[in-house]
């Protein structure tokens, strides 16, 4: 089996004085480093990471020209999207857990009532009587029924909450570089393009 190449996703943000009220929510009268981000801002990040698989590192890179004299929104802008992803990942992790309780409680619920079935009523007709084996037939195939989805739900359906879980994860702690200059953008721009 070949070891599958680690990928990489950046995700270009530039700070200047026109762009940075885009990243945030304008309705929220919060400090700027409080605020939410924008809606578009959010889908952005979003479709930046759609491809994103389990070993994808994921990093910024910020353009702040030396010109703009916009450095100093770097921090703020990179905790309100690290405190936003926290966020994501706490709910998704709240979600999970429900999940799993919802089905290991449907679970025990399915398994007494296929022990009631298996263990009570075959004993209400007798082993001699025509009528048992047909029901036991019966019983069997309900007992497989009432097991079937949460032992499916339990074993095929929690993965896409962990792969959202960790997405969040690595978007929380991405890795940020700072970029100053055109030609430095640039031949980030390129290692990016040819890694992929």
């Amino acid at each position: 089996m070949s070891k599958s190449k680690t990928r990489k996703i950046s995700i270009y943000l530039k700070i200047d004085e026109n762009s940075i009220e885009e990243y945030f929510n304008p309705h929220d009268p919060a400090r700027l480093d409080r605020r939410q981000l924008s809606n578009e801002f959010q889908e952005y990040l979003t479709a930046s990471v759609a491809c994103a698989g389990r070993h994808t590192a994921i990093d910024y890179k910020v353009f702040c020209s030396e010109s703009g004299g916009m450095r100093f929104m770097v921090e703020p802008l990179m905790r309100t999207i690290r405190r936003h992803f926290q966020i994501q990942k706490l709910l998704k992790e709240t979600e999970f857990k429900k999940f799993k309780r919802k089905n290991y409680i449907l679970l025990m619920f399915s398994i007494l009532i296929v022990m009631f079935c298996q263990g009570v009523v075959p004993n209400l007709f007798g082993q001699d009587h025509r009528i048992h084996s047909m029901f036991s037939n019966a019983i069997d195939v309900f007992s497989w029924v009432v097991l079937w989805k949460p032992i499916e739900r339990l074993i095929f359906y929690w993965n896409p909450y962990l792969k959202e879980i960790l997405l969040f994860d690595k978007m929380q702690n991405g890795k940020v570089n700072i970029i100053e200059s055109e030609e430095e953008l640039i031949n980030h721009h390129l290692e990016h393009v040819d890694a992929a």
